[in-house]
């Protein structure tokens, strides 16, 4: 698995799944007790319409999780030094890792014929890590291929700060199982209560797909540890937040929820929404929300509507790059 080093010396593991001469770079952000894995049929899809997928695991998470914590599972979750400030740090600085990856894949892409677009396996060697530096989007070394940000739950929730912070390194964004980080409108409680009588898991609310709460029980690189005593007070707090004032006005954003969700729900989607139209400025604000489903929309029962409305919302705002025609003989 490759990996690269934040800024405190950890490693941090990444996959990625490029296709040929992408339309756009997809950067997966994925949320708290989780890992970059659970979101393979996701990437799988975005390959399918021609997108390049990076997804790494978190400070504290999956294989990262597994490497900082010297493979004490009961770890996981917790972001070690720097926290949460740490975490979206290493986020960003992904960003760049994924930029120089794209650049490196464009110089063999010209000099060798293309091929037809096929999901890969993740890569399996690791190259020399070494720190991460994100390269800015006035850099001339960035490729001209778009990058999008797409973040769920907690990872949304760091893709927000990000996007405040350096909204120029990104084309477009997509939150899902998103809130707005303000009190009122996310709940950092027992987020299963509403849902503890359709199951024995504890995982109730994340979908109503039953297997879904059974797979992520089974995990043994998943939590179910409440965010807040994973992070503590302090770090939990930091999340709290809105959108910046005087974001890039035609950076396009996509909000995807489940209306059962209990992480925020409908409500506080739209309270997002309006925020990053009347205080953040954007032009292109589109809100979907499912009515039923809750947390997980990628892995809900309807996973095939919302990966569609995904894929025709991004295909309308990053069109497909020309194809080169053969050149006669």
């Amino acid at each position: 698995m490759p990996t690269f080093i934040d800024e405190y010396g950890v490693p941090i593991v990444y996959y990625a799944w490029p296709v040929d001469n992408p339309r756009a770079i997809v950067q997966l952000v994925h949320g708290v007790g989780e890992h970059a894995l659970r979101y393979r049929e996701v990437a799988r899809a975005l390959n399918a319409a021609g997108y390049s997928v990076y997804a790494d695991d978190h400070r504290g998470h999956g294989q990262t999780g597994m490497l900082q914590h010297r493979g004490d599972a009961a770890q996981l979750g917790r972001l070690g030094v720097g926290g949460l400030r740490a975490a979206v740090a290493a986020v960003h600085a992904f960003t760049g890792v994924i930029r120089q990856a794209a650049l490196q894949q464009a110089a063999v892409h010209g000099a060798q014929p293309a091929q037809p677009a096929q999901p890969a396996q993740p890569a399996q060697a690791a190259p020399a890590a070494q720190p991460a530096r994100s390269v800015p989007s006035e850099s001339p070394a960035q490729p001209a291929v778009p990058l999008v940000l797409i973040g769920h739950s907690w990872g949304s929730f760091m893709a927000q700060m990000i996007l405040n912070e350096y909204p120029q390194d990104y084309q477009a964004a997509v939150l899902t199982g998103t809130a707005y980080r303000w009190p009122g409108y996310l709940d950092s409680g027992d987020l299963n209560r509403k849902h503890k009588h359709l199951g024995t898991t504890g995982a109730e609310w994340l979908s109503r797909d039953p297997a879904v709460a059974a797979a992520f029980v089974a995990d043994p690189l998943t939590t179910s540890v409440p965010l807040a005593t994973l992070f503590g007070l302090r770090d939990a707090a930091r999340i709290l937040g809105r959108p910046a004032r005087r974001l890039p006005a035609t950076l396009p954003v996509l909000i995807q929820v489940g209306g059962d969700d209990p992480v925020g729900g409908e409500r506080s989607a739209r309270k997002l929404a309006a925020a990053y139209t009347r205080r953040s400025g954007l032009r292109d604000v589109s809100l979907i929300v499912y009515p039923g489903a809750r947390h997980e929309v990628f892995n809900e029962t309807n996973r095939d509507e919302v990966l569609g409305d995904l894929m025709a919302w991004l295909g309308a705002r990053l069109p497909a790059p020309a194809q080169e025609s053969a050149a006669d003989d």
